[in-house]
């Protein structure tokens, strides 16, 4: 059984986005959005994202630096079969390891590719690892995933991403998730700022998160109350929405 102190301090990760083709915007990162949800729910708090290009020196500075801060540091993207895929290749330099071909994966990719063409040598170099590394497994197209040290190394593609973080759902350690309800007004944020800080203030241990929007001709604002607490969430969502009517204020209970 968990103890108390281990459930409620906070478990943090961190996630570098590599690829030229996301710093290009020929491409649009979906993976930060799915990791930060399902982080959540392993009760793990996403609290640094990086892009970086495809260049071994800026990769190996950003896993250095997230690796160091962090419970936990993910990497989408570079693991493919193309000469820019050097992503396992700038981490091993980062730990000061040499890379090595992985038996097991090897393995999985000889019995995946047995029926599509075989292991080329391209194909191939989706089993390489940092020496010491083990795998994540991947269902959707075969090439693994590298865990190595705290240190998760994923594909770019987003469903083979999801897939990879299905396989290691409930492996890591992680605290409480955070949970979240949501009330909208039409009001200008700006309108309820004090009402926003003394609120979340009132309440150690809970975050008040402000996202006004335009809409129908109409400003407007949601405000979602998060906490590891769900009855400090419900009690915030509850002073919150009784500041708000007493200011005149309309309240859309679940947001607009």
């Amino acid at each position: 059984m968990e103890s108390a102190p281990t459930r409620d301090r906070i478990w943090t990760a961190a996630l570098v986005v590599i690829g030229d083709e996301i710093l290009s915007g020929r491409t649009q990162d979906k993976n930060v959005a799915q990791l930060a949800s399902w982080l959540n729910v392993q009760g793990i708090r996403l609290v640094e994202v990086r892009v970086v290009a495809d260049e071994a020196a800026a990769i190996a500075e950003a896993v250095n630096t997230l690796r160091a801060r962090n419970d936990y540091l993910f990497t989408t993207g570079g693991i493919g079969p193309t000469h820019d895929d050097i992503t396992v290749d700038a981490i091993a330099a980062a730990l000061d390891l040499p890379v090595v071909e992985h038996r097991e994966a090897r393995a999985i990719l000889e019995t995946y590719y047995a029926e599509r063409g075989g292991v080329t040598a391209a194909r191939a170099r989706m089993a390489r690892t940092p020496e010491g590394a083990s795998l994540i497994p991947n269902r959707v197209s075969g090439a693994p995933g590298i865990r190595i040290g705290n240190i998760y190394i994923m594909a770019g593609v987003p469903h083979i991403t999801a897939g990879m973080l299905d396989a290691l759902t409930g492996t890591l350690e992680g605290g409480r998730p955070v949970v979240s309800r949501t009330i909208g007004c039409w009001v200008g944020e700006s309108e309820v700022a004090e009402i926003l800080r003394t609120t979340e203030k009132a309440h150690d241990g809970v975050a008040i998160g402000s996202y006004p929007f335009f809409r129908d001709g109409r400003t407007g604002a949601n405000f979602v109350v998060r906490s590891a607490d769900p009855a400090l969430v419900d009690r915030c969502v509850s002073t919150l929405t009784e500041a708000l009517t007493a200011a005149g204020h309309h309240v859309v209970p679940d947001g607009i």
